[in-house]
């Protein structure tokens, strides 16, 4: 005997396949009366749910989408990435969600692939990271109605998503080093015209400024060589700044393998913290001062939130846990 099929229902139910197709996966377009009626016509037929066929008819994916604007090798080394992943996975394996990711090159491509993955059904909702004034991505997702949620600062309260509050610890930041004595103190941040890069920049010389310290700004692109090439430009000025601030833990790293090449001594020469902690600020010498913060706890947060907004539930960006300094032998007094 045939299996029944959803243009049996739809035949039954006097209805269109996409009306029983949004009806059998919980989509709202249909009645609570409606979907009722198609839900007994499909128990009396005995129908069951074939995974592609649901895709190709436009039911739930039960996958979401995250595009990374980093190439893939970058996360054998960055563990900010990894542990985000992590929590994100866990979010929504719990939920039976599955999770696409794919690296691009940039803004533009990104907002292409949520356009192709749209258009054939592949996923129910997407995660945009590291938000941009006037960003493309955003513009792309709302024209096409797919649900989303930010990873990072606030770009727009009509978005879900979550965000960490930098400020406060890069208040903290500053307070540990001018305690320690430093005066002059460079922050080697992250690309600029990312929202996180401009609120940590702001915050760090607000603080410093209310401490009377001086604050150098320049910029890196979070990996390795970056980290090593500014750090090395820094250090070859005549007013060389006593503390560099570096955005994550992979320029810190290299940041301190370069003072190490130049011949000068952490902490006593020149103190080194990372904005990211991770396993390897622990195990180089010495280990380095860095901002902890529940990275995993981060992403699953952020995953929660699309979730409810794919199930249509509407809501602001929330914060997740802030950071906090963790307090190594790479910082010690000017």
């Amino acid at each position: 005997m045939r299996a029944a099929t959803m243009a049996d229902i739809a035949r039954r139910a006097g209805v269109s396949r996409i009306a029983v197709s949004y009806a059998l996966n919980g989509r709202p377009g249909v009645s609570a009366d409606l979907r009722e009626r198609i839900l007994g016509i499909a128990r009396e037929l005995g129908y069951r749910a074939h995974g592609p066929a649901l895709a190709l008819h436009g039911a739930a994916a039960r996958a979401v989408g995250l595009v990374l604007l980093r190439s893939s090798a970058a996360l054998t080394v960055e563990v900010f990435r990894r542990q985000l992943i992590a929590g994100i996975q866990a979010e929504l394996s719990g939920h039976g969600f599955g999770l696409a990711l794919q690296m691009v090159a940039g803004l533009d491509e990104e907002a292409q692939v949520h356009r192709r993955w749209s258009a054939e059904r592949r996923v129910d909702g997407v995660l945009i990271c590291d938000p941009r004034v006037d960003d493309p991505r955003i513009t792309a997702v709302r024209e096409l109605g797919l649900p989303a949620a930010l990873v990072g600062s606030t770009y727009d309260d009509r978005l879900p998503g979550a965000w960490c509050d930098d400020r406060d610890w890069s208040r903290e930041v500053a307070a540990h080093l001018a305690g320690l004595g430093h005066r002059h103190v460079a922050r080697v941040s992250g690309p600029a015209g990312m929202l996180h890069t401009a609120i940590r920049d702001e915050a760090l010389r607000s603080a410093a400024d209310e401490r009377g310290m001086r604050t150098t700004i320049v910029r890196g692109d979070y990996t390795g060589n970056s980290g090593a090439r500014v750090t090395r430009e820094l250090l070859g000025r005549a007013d060389r700044p006593t503390a560099v601030v570096y955005d994550n833990d992979v320029m810190a790293i290299a940041g301190l393998g370069t003072a190490g090449e130049l011949g000068l001594a952490v902490p006593a020469e020149l103190s080194i913290v990372a904005c990211e902690d991770s396993p390897l600020c622990e195990v180089v010498g010495p280990p380095l001062t860095a901002v902890h913060r529940d990275i995993a706890g981060y992403g699953a947060l952020a995953a929660a939130r699309l979730l409810a907004a794919i199930e249509g539930e509407s809501g602001p960006p929330v914060q997740a846990s802030g950071g906090r300094l963790k307090i190594r032998g790479s910082t010690g007094p000017a």
